[in-house]
């Protein structure tokens, strides 16, 4: 069978995401809350940094799960996106985000510079899709394809899905990072081949 092009893919996903009720989405971020602080417990120590996201729309995750990896300990970067500019990065404090570009919410200044994202060992990445060799599909505006390269090689970057998103083949560039993991409602953390 064929592979969907990127924009068909994206079309195809979005859809699906319309169709997201709010009790499916409260059900999913409680769950991929619940799995991502349990694999974080014995891997992330206190001061270590986590780059999120504030999701929109359907787009997995929640603000609970920002707050709970502050509960955690660890120290929350959010990404601050301008049309043409690399990301900047925030610091997330619970219950301060503000208004943003793109219907986004982001911490308030001071942002640091895209560079900060190396401080990470792990990046959660919001996905449209990814698959099992870790490509990655995003929205398509390219934020995260210029973060990426700048993140540690060791970090573990994770694709944030949901469970039907987690595909056997997304098309992929060159200049396409890879995801090391994905994390979904029902699976949880699910490794992906290592970066070569």
């Amino acid at each position: 069978m064929a592979i969907l092009t990127k924009p068909a893919l994206r079309m195809r996903i979005l859809a699906a995401r319309r169709t997201v009720t709010p009790q499916q989405k409260r059900a999913e971020s409680a769950a991929l809350q619940t799995h991502l602080t349990a694999y974080l417990s014995s891997r992330a120590r206190p001061g270590d940094t986590v780059c999120g996201y504030v999701p929109m729309g359907a787009e997995p995750g929640s603000v609970a799960m920002l707050d709970a990896l502050i509960h955690a300990g660890v120290r929350v970067l959010l990404p601050v996106a301008r049309n043409g500019e690399p990301m900047q990065w925030g610091e997330y404090l619970p219950g301060r985000l503000v208004a943003a570009p793109f219907g986004l919410r982001e911490p308030a200044p001071p942002w640091w510079e895209p560079e900060a994202i190396r401080t990470a060992t792990v990046v959660l990445v919001p996905a449209l899709a990814v698959d099992r060799r870790g490509a990655r599909l995003g929205r398509g505006a390219g934020f995260y394809d210029r973060a990426l390269p700048l993140a540690d090689p060791h970090a573990q970057l994770i694709a944030v899905v949901r469970d039907d998103e987690l595909v056997d083949e997304v098309p992929a560039e060159p200049h396409d990072v890879p995801m090391t993991h994905a994390l979904t409602p029902e699976r949880g953390v699910v490794a992906l081949p290592s970066r070569e």
